[in-house]
């Protein structure tokens, strides 16, 4: 019996740093491995959701064949950042029981550069499973923070993403175990 809380991050981390993934398409992705740092084509001026999970990635990019796509990263960030964009984070949409009221839940909604969204996880072979997996959505002061003092290293996982589609050799998946969360943020994202 699977015992794993229904909404849950499950991450690859250490003691600093946290990694998120993110598919691009090459004229985004190439640039920013060579580099180690995002290039100008990458805005800070929008949305851009990370997800810790490589599996979840994997069923949004179609193993990296989706158009736009096609290049999958690791981005490995500081925990203290990505700690702050879940103390920031709001769900995307309204759920009783972890807000108060819908118009509560849209005035922080308005307020917050983070969005936070629990969409299924995936089993190696991208079939749904019963828990969720995070996926966070960082604008304004946070993707700035994303692209800049947060960041560690950009890794290129599209060699890997293209041998797991071809294998499903779940022993390739990159290890994710449970990401403790600040407690404020647990509770406000409905995962306490």
């Amino acid at each position: 019996m699977d015992e794993t809380p229904t909404r849950q991050i499950r991450a690859r981390y250490d003691d600093r740093t946290v990694t998120v993934y993110q598919a691009f398409r090459p004229e985004i992705a190439e640039p920013a491995v060579a580099d180690g740092r995002w290039p100008e084509a990458f805005s800070r001026d929008r949305m851009t959701w990370i997800k810790p999970s490589f599996r979840r990635l994997m069923h949004r990019s179609n193993w990296a064949r989706s158009p736009g796509q096609e290049r999958i990263l690791g981005v490995v960030i500081t925990r203290q950042g990505f700690d702050a964009a879940l103390e920031a984070a709001v769900l995307s949409s309204y759920r009783p029981g972890v807000h108060a009221s819908k118009a509560e839940w849209r005035r922080a909604l308005r307020r917050s550069p983070a969005r936070a969204q629990w969409d299924p996880e995936r089993d190696p072979d991208l079939r749904p499973l019963a828990h969720r997996s995070l996926q966070l959505g960082l604008s304004g002061e946070l993707v700035r923070g994303y692209a800049g003092e947060w960041l560690v290293r950009i890794e290129d996982l599209t060699p890997l993403a293209r041998e797991l589609h071809a294998t499903r050799d779940a022993a390739l998946l990159p290890p994710e175990r449970p990401y403790p969360m600040p407690p404020g943020a647990a509770v406000r994202l409905g995962a306490a």
